[in-house]
């Protein structure tokens, strides 16, 4: 099936992005005015979120969300035949900083959220720095587009891991300097043994797995956010968070994570994924 979808899917990727995006705009009339997928959570959300809102207000940013969400898709797509000079185009990112950590000897934790467009960010961070980028991915339930995405990420040079599988790698990665891609803001499948915390003023579960790492190895971090500059135009900002992961407790690392991550969604509430329930854990008594 891979050799059936990835050709179809290149001779859709030599269109020009204007006229991809005619693409995304039927799959966001498909997606949110014809079928309501997942409407309900993302409006939920935005009101647990955003109680202050009205809710056309709130209506508004779920409709840019679902365009993001479909020009994700669609610009992924793109990157399949994007030559690299459009790519630096299209795509900004900040790396000096990072990049000094790594020349002191520091391992680093690259945490992010799931902003828009991921996929750029990967290529950029993957592309820039001076050391292996890891980047921890969930599956893909489809092998054959499975296989496509994984081939559009490696594309400059990304270690990939399965989120299921980097528990039994985990010590090929910290065997040599490394510089590790988290996005660690889903609430865990199982929220038993992680650390709940204040997200727009409601207790959720952060995972508590990076920080752990992050102090057992006294590896830096920092925050990655993304923002959408306009359709196709992207740029990525760091934000320091622990030169010495080890001078901190997992909890004081997760908490300024969570702070980076809420401070950047408020800034763009269109750019971030709210098509997962983000407060359906209740916290233990």
């Amino acid at each position: 099936m891979y050799y059936i979808i990835y050709p179809i899917l290149y001779l859709l990727s030599l269109l020009p992005l204007k006229i991809l995006y005619l693409f995304s705009n039927f799959a966001r009339f498909i997606l949110y005015d014809v079928r309501g997928y997942r409407k309900e959570i993302v409006l939920s959300n935005l009101q647990l979120a955003f109680p202050e809102m009205t809710m056309q207000e709130r209506i508004k940013i779920a409709r840019q969300f679902y365009l993001n969400f479909t020009d994700t898709f669609i610009e992924s797509i793109k990157l399949i035949s994007m030559s690299t000079k459009e790519f630096e185009r299209r795509s900004t990112g900040e790396f000096d900083y990072i990049n000094s950590l790594l020349a002191k000897g520091y391992n680093v934790n690259v945490m992010a959220c799931h902003q828009f467009n991921w996929e750029f960010a990967n290529l950029q961070y993957a592309k820039n720095l001076k050391a292996p980028f890891v980047g921890i991915y969930m599956v893909i339930a489809n092998k054959a587009l499975s296989r496509v995405f994984l081939r559009i990420r490696a594309r400059y040079g990304t270690i990939l891991i399965s989120a299921p599988d980097f528990k039994n790698k985990k010590h090929q990665v910290f065997s040599s300097q490394y510089a590790l891609a988290l996005a660690a803001d889903q609430n865990p499948g199982n929220p038993e043994g992680a650390y709940w915390l204040d997200f727009f003023g409601k207790s959720v579960p952060f995972l508590s797995g990076p920080a752990k790492g992050a102090v057992k190895n006294n590896a830096s971090v920092v925050f990655v956010s993304f923002h959408k500059v306009k359709r196709g135009r992207y740029e990525f900002k760091v934000r320091p968070i622990a030169e010495r992961g080890a001078d901190y407790t997992p909890e004081q690392l997760t908490m300024m994570y969570r702070d980076a991550v809420e401070e950047t969604i408020r800034l763009d509430p269109a750019n971030y994924l709210w098509s997962h329930r983000r407060w359906k854990w209740n916290r233990p008594v």
